[in-house]
């Protein structure tokens, strides 16, 4: 049995830490730019993660984080496509009373993972295979080896195929997360644009932020959903319009009218990492949705899946909250990994 090391008096307390980990003379960064994570070098054939985090959005990286924080070894393989990059200022992510850009919160959240010693690569990964007692997790040109992944992709939104939706958004004229920001748009003119047999309920949610709410459904409204939007006070317009933009607003042009509004909300779906999901053999909901337990592992033991894969409420402080339960369960049940 180790001897005991005795408690140091005040003036011990005092002397410096030990070479390893002294403070140095300057901090660490801030931020981590997207554009600043390099492609992970090609891993050894012995070499093994304890945790392999796939997706470097809100998620991915806090579980990175506590992984870190951990002392285990762990590395995110990011495809650069995190939903949160298209958040031109939340005001509603926890910390943040004056708002934060999504690729200002990334850059941060990237920085804070790397000072711990999480390893960040971009990639996008292609396959996940078993691997005696753990995982094989493969890209077009590298592969990983980890005791335990976890799934972090994310969702990305379908919008609309036009040229200018990045500037739109960026200026507040199409916002994709009604419930995370449509406080800024309080009392706006605003339009909520997707298919007919399911936009009068976001609409509907709306109506709490604005008297002046229109649908502009793609396809024919039903009757009863008509009936539903015209006693809730929401406008319905004629199906099959076109979106147009002119930098500051949006047009619903139809029948030879135009109609402007201050915001429109696009509710056209998601785009999901299926094949991936499929291919794990992890078991999903009839909704689509990866099912849980309560420490977010799946139906494939040792596989976990954090975020907006996961999660109907697609929000950044669900995704860290995942994140956290997942990676402390993962480090739990991890073989220890005494000093």
């Amino acid at each position: 049995m180790p001897t005991p090391t005795p408690v140091p008096t005040d003036t011990e307390r005092r002397e410096p830490a030990p070479a390893d980990r002294a403070p140095t003379d300057r901090a660490p960064p801030d931020t981590v730019p997207a554009d600043a994570v390099l492609p992970d070098p090609a891993p050894r054939d012995d070499e093994r993660f304890d945790v392999i985090v796939i997706g470097g959005g809100p998620a991915g990286l806090t579980a990175a984080t506590y992984l870190a924080r951990f002392h285990r070894r762990c590395v995110v393989l990011d495809a650069g496509d995190s939903r949160a990059r298209w958040i031109p200022e939340s005001h509603n992510c926890p910390g943040f009373p004056s708002g934060v850009a999504g690729t200002a919160l990334l850059d941060r959240m990237r920085a804070q993972a790397a000072q711990f010693g999480a390893r960040l690569a971009n990639a996008t990964v292609t396959s996940i295979e078993p691997d005696g007692d753990g995982f094989l997790v493969g890209s077009d040109d590298a592969q990983w080896r980890a005791g335990k992944v976890m799934l972090a992709c994310g969702t990305a939104d379908v919008l609309p195929d036009v040229p200018w939706i990045e500037d739109a958004v960026q200026c507040g004229a199409v916002r994709i997360c009604a419930v995370c920001d449509a406080f800024e748009a309080t009392d706006g003119r605003l339009g909520v644009y997707g298919p007919a047999d399911s936009v009068i309920g976001h609409a509907r949610f709306l109506r709490s932020y604005s008297r002046d709410v229109s649908v502009l459904p793609i396809g024919a409204l039903a009757a009863a959903d008509r009936d539903a939007a015209t006693e809730a006070g929401i406008a319905c317009l004629a199906p099959d319009g076109t979106l147009a933009f002119d930098g500051r607003r949006c047009r619903y042009e139809v029948g030879g009218e135009a109609f402007e509004f201050d915001t429109v909300y696009p509710y056209l779906g998601f785009r999901t990492c299926k094949d991936l999901i499929r291919a794990a053999g992890v078991r999903c909901d009839d909704a689509g949705e990866i099912v849980v337990d309560r420490h977010q592992m799946t139906s494939v033991p040792g596989l976990y899946a954090i975020g907006d894969m996961v999660s109907g409420l697609n929000q950044i402080a669900a995704a860290v909250g995942h994140a956290a339960v997942a990676a402390t369960h993962a480090h739990n049940t991890l073989p220890p990994a005494p000093r």
